[in-house]
């Protein structure tokens, strides 16, 4: 029963020394075998996260964000081990929708004692997404967001990503393909969900279930400034798919195509440029470590 600790020391308010006196007090009470390894380079857990794999582990533990998750996720994927999330990161959008509570004890109880359910993953290419993937606005802002984190957290640093790339932002003309409905748009982004949240807390897809076999696609048309800076606030609550430029579509697969090049944004984390980008489902394709109690 061997659990692995992978642990971002920059995630989160600097709490790292905390985190891991917590973890070890918590583990040893509870006489349970562990290891914790620390990250110190970015793509270092998706390494670690291998490693654990072919040693064994039967349990993987990603203590951070949402960028942590994704790099362990993608690491463990394909392998009989367990997903566990530690937060303490910036937006923990994630384990919102998982129900892994933010207070540490609880989070290292459901490590410990927590029951195992398989959810879906998203992939593209090679890579696995587990929350929400997207393209457009929101993948241009997540660059600025990074850069911001610095100074402020959450989604108030969404916020500030959104303001400064607003401006200068232009649509983007793409073919789409949804499980064979095909659609000619020009958007100003696209949200293939998996997960209900994203962005620290906001709600781009009410409708979503991480466990259905499919994704929830929010398409995001070509939409004035001032018209986004009024929608926006909505998408906190899931209220900005009441709004004409708004559309919801269901579907397990989807191709974009684009004459421009398409920043691709995975679980916070963009992973380059591409004319061409398709979304595939991959149904049970991970187990997480949730709450006894979870209605999962």
């Amino acid at each position: 029963m061997d659990i692995l600790f992978i642990v971002n020391p920059v995630a989160g308010k600097g709490n790292c020394d905390f985190v891991i006196g917590k973890i070890k007090e918590q583990m040893d009470f509870f006489h349970i075998p562990y290891k914790i390894k620390l990250t110190t380079r970015k793509n270092e857990a998706e390494e670690i996260a291998k490693d654990a794999v072919i040693k064994g582990y039967e349990k993987i533990v990603a203590v951070g964000g949402d960028g942590t998750i994704y790099e362990v996720v993608n690491g463990m994927i394909g392998s009989s081990a367990s997903l566990g999330v530690i937060p303490s990161g910036t937006g923990n959008d994630f384990v919102r929708t998982v129900g892994i509570p933010n207070d540490l004890e609880k989070a290292l109880n459901v490590i410990a004692y927590g029951k195992k359910v398989q959810i879906d993953c998203g992939k593209v290419n090679d890579r696995y997404f587990v929350n929400v993937a997207s393209i457009g606005l929101d993948a241009e802002i997540v660059k600025e967001t990074e850069n911001i984190k610095k100074y402020l957290s959450g989604s108030w640093a969404y916020m500030g990503g959104l303001l400064k790339t607003l401006f200068s932002y232009k649509h983007k003309r793409v073919n789409m393909n949804i499980d064979g409905s095909k659609k000619n748009k020009n958007i100003t982004l696209v949200a293939v969900a998996n997960g209900k949240y994203y962005g620290g807390g906001m709600k781009i897809a009410p409708m979503a279930d991480i466990k259905d076999g499919d994704f929830q696609v929010c398409i995001v048309d070509k939409i004035s400034k001032f018209k986004l800076m009024r929608v926006f606030p909505k998408i906190f609550s899931g209220e900005h798919v009441h709004y004409d430029e708004v559309d919801m579509h269901k579907g397990k697969q989807v191709k974009i195509k684009s004459d421009e090049h398409l920043s691709i944004n995975l679980d916070g984390d963009i992973i380059g440029k591409s004319f061409n980008v398709y979304f595939q489902m991959v149904p049970e394709g991970l187990k997480v470590l949730v709450p006894q109690d979870n209605i999962m």
